[in-house]
């Protein structure tokens, strides 16, 4: 399922923000009007990819907020886990240091409404209901605009950690194009040239990159 030129799902769960404080009522609408959103899910707390990329996410995060763009973070696990493992330091396998919002998504209704939960819930011939897959969030990573409309999404599977950097050149690709009105080709850079909607820019691009 794709989400890309559609309103990214609502929702209101707990989240802990600033890496120490939980709040029970985080939303993306804050954001509406003021700032694109880099919204991520990953796995698990407490495990060995899920660090390495929360922690690049916060190596980045002064290049985002440059940006304007907001990080927010979310996974299946509780708020009090959330907090315990933003609690502990790296060198015992936490993420100490973190500052943007990791959402708890207790319910898997997020990952669920996002298209990133790993399975699905279903019936069996008993009427019971039973979950096949995992129950968790696949890496999801969603770029969100101003008006809440998501422009771009990747996901990836759970042992496939993803490129912090292709975020982060995602969003300078929107930012350019809403800026300048020109589309951008195949890796595209920030200060590389771009093109114009039309066959004689495609043209000229070709002729002088090819």
């Amino acid at each position: 399922m794709s989400l890309v030129l559609k309103p990214a799902p609502k929702f209101v769960a707990p989240a802990v923000i600033n890496g120490d404080e939980i709040v029970s009522d985080f939303s993306l609408e804050q954001y509406l009007g003021k700032k694109e959103v880099v919204f991520f899910f990953y796995p698990k707390d407490f495990t060995f990819v899920c660090p390495t990329e929360i922690l690049a996410f916060q190596s980045k995060l002064e290049e985002f907020e440059k940006r304007n763009v907001a990080v927010v973070g979310c996974s299946t696990d509780t708020e009090e886990t959330h907090l315990a493992w933003l609690s502990t330091p790296k060198n015992n396998g936490g993420i100490e240091g973190v500052t943007y919002p990791l959402v708890a998504d207790v319910s898997k209704s997020i990952a669920s409404n996002y298209g990133v939960l790993g399975g699905d819930y279903g019936y069996n011939e008993l009427g019971e209901l039973e979950f096949s897959g995992a129950p968790i969030a696949l890496r999801g990573t969603f770029l969100i605009d101003k008006n809440g409309i998501v422009r771009h999404q990747v996901v990836n599977d759970f042992p496939l950690g993803r490129s912090i950097e292709e975020a982060l050149r995602m969003v300078d690709v929107l930012q350019h194009h809403e800026k300048h009105g020109e589309v951008c080709p195949a890796n595209w850079e920030e200060g590389k040239e771009a093109m114009n909607a039309t066959k004689e820019g495609v043209a000229d691009y070709l002729s002088k990159n090819a």
